[in-house]
């Protein structure tokens, strides 16, 4: 997973070839954290299919309200560089590796 912010954004996730899967979640957000180790695990599982990063929305408020980002946890699917499909609050695990299958 990588760490992604306002600075590194553009280049890691907008200017990227192929499939970018964005994880925006945030401290206070508890299905944000019970979220996260399945998330890490199915960036493992899939790591030669897609790139996969995350994204703490404290201090990074305007860039998520730029993706369209309304409500947490929002998982986001982007395709060179444009966003493509996005999960957002009651989505399961199995729900980010159905998307991630239809669109790799």
């Amino acid at each position: 997973m990588i760490e992604v912010n306002k600075d590194n954004f553009e280049q890691e996730v907008l200017k990227a070839d192929g499939l970018v899967v964005v994880d925006f979640w945030s401290e206070k957000c508890e299905p944000c954290k019970a979220l996260m180790p399945s998330v890490h695990e199915l960036a493992e599982k899939n790591a030669g299919r897609a790139k996969f990063c995350s994204l703490n929305i404290a201090g990074n408020k305007r860039l998520a309200i730029s993706q369209k980002v309304l409500g947490l946890p929002t998982i986001a699917f982007y395709k060179n560089g444009e966003k493509v499909a996005e999960l957002t609050k009651d989505f399961t695990i199995e729900d980010v590796e159905a998307k991630l299958n239809d669109l790799a």
